[in-house]
């Protein structure tokens, strides 16, 4: 939904992510709260404490770690700690996927680790606490996670924000449209659903070049040229002195283009497992914010009450994350999925593609309506960074899958990336 929302109040026009402090992003888990403790304080008011591994009692494999981050994604920070302790990735498992431009905390296990690189470990921007023995950690192996968020440069006073606040708590008591924020599809760039969909329909070539040449406005310089170079030419070798450093996943598939100049398929592969399956993920996701919005245009606010034929999840109305084992709805529900997959010329046996398990996707259901808990203002201060303004802080809690920027979107009354 490009330019609707759903709640009626005003929106509180500020600045999101203006600094990585302003976005906290808290895990909970059976374990309780993965709590935020270092890089949210200055420099001089951090502890560091030298990590000591209890001894393993109860013979169990896997070493559990908290991990804080600031400004890294977690698959980058994992590859660090990989690379800092000797260990291959697949022996490290994690819940989810936090942001990038925030502070983070969530929990992770180590698979038969080396103690002394463990006890040893030291990177700038990741510090890792409170080990203890017990089991792997996978992907969904959480609750939700805790948000603690700052806006900036808001010029409405303390009374006028009060006052949109209340009104906004009292409207997403009734749900939100639960539509996955543009993080999912890439953020600014918005490519990744569109290569997953070519994946999807075995269109390798397309999408490998598609995800090396696609360009955004505000694209560094160098990173922007070196996408349009390659576009012109196709020159696999040129593009990769061209890309500058950080861009690994792309220098890692340029660099099997180069050996292997036909082998688009295989280029994929190049990037980590639970990588390649975000491209479908992000497609599905695509899919699944079309369904919602066209119920909404058809249901308009009674789009979250339950009709004839909807399947429900959680109690709650539910639309398709597309898969080779998904059935559609029936009633008005059905008549959406249905309208959307054929729009986009796909069907449920585009999701498994043979030979490539981790593209493929069996699908399932997730509710498309969004309930924060708890949304509530915990500070509302001058903003030192933007003077005459105000700086205003929230926090809320998501169940697992659920996306922050879903919520800020709505408040704002603007896209958020």
């Amino acid at each position: 939904m490009e330019s609707t929302f759903f709640t009626t109040t005003p929106p509180l026009k500020g600045i999101v992510k203006m600094r990585y402090s302003d976005f906290v992003v808290e895990e909970v888990t059976s374990e309780g709260v993965c709590e935020v403790k270092r890089y949210n304080k200055k420099m001089e008011e951090r502890n560091f404490e030298k990590m000591k591994v209890p001894p393993n009692e109860n013979n169990k494999e896997n070493l559990i770690l908290d991990m804080e981050k600031i400004n890294q994604d977690t698959i980058g920070a994992l590859a660090v700690i990989a690379r800092g302790m000797n260990l291959s990735k697949k022996r490290i498992g994690y819940g989810g996927l936090k942001d990038k431009r925030a502070i983070t905390a969530q929990r992770i296990s180590l698979f038969d680790p080396d103690i002394s690189r463990v006890e040893r470990f030291g990177v700038k921007g990741i510090e890792l606490r409170n080990p203890r023995w017990g089991d792997r950690i996978e992907l969904g192996d959480l609750n939700g996670n805790q948000f603690t968020i700052t806006i900036r440069n808001i010029t409405k006073t303390n009374e006028e924000i009060e006052n949109v606040v209340q009104q906004f708590v009292s409207e997403i008591s009734f749900g939100i449209p639960n539509l996955y924020g543009n993080q999912r599809f890439g953020g600014k760039r918005m490519v990744t659903h569109k290569v997953g969909k070519l994946l999807l329909q075995q269109k390798f070539e397309e999408a490998v070049m598609l995800y090396l040449t696609e360009t955004y406005e505000e694209e560094k310089t160098d990173m922007k040229n070196a996408r349009i170079n390659l576009a012109r030419t196709r020159d696999f070798a040129k593009a990769l002195r061209e890309f500058p450093l950080e861009a690994r996943s792309e220098k890692a598939m340029l660099n099997h283009l180069v050996k292997n100049p036909n082998d688009y398929a295989n280029a994929f592969s190049t990037l980590p497992k639970k990588v390649r399956y975000l491209f479908t993920h992000a497609y599905q996701s695509h899919l699944f914010n079309k369904m919602i919005e066209e119920r909404i245009k058809k249901l308009g606010r009674k789009a979250f009450e339950k009709q004839e034929g909807d399947l429900l999840d959680d109690g709650e109305v539910s639309a398709m994350l597309a898969g080779y084992e998904s059935t559609y709805a029936g009633g008005i529900q059905g008549e959406i999925e249905r309208k959307i997959m054929q729009e986009e010329g796909m069907d449920f046996s585009n999701f498994k593609v043979e030979g490539i398990a981790e593209i493929s996707s069996q699908g399932m259901r997730k509710t498309i309506v969004l309930k924060p808990q708890n949304f509530q203002i915990t500070k509302i201060e001058e903003d030192e960074f933007n003077p005459g303004t105000k700086a205003v802080t929230f926090s809320f809690y998501l169940t697992k899958g659920n996306y922050a920027t879903t919520v800020l979107r709505e408040l704002l009354k603007e896209e958020i990336f």
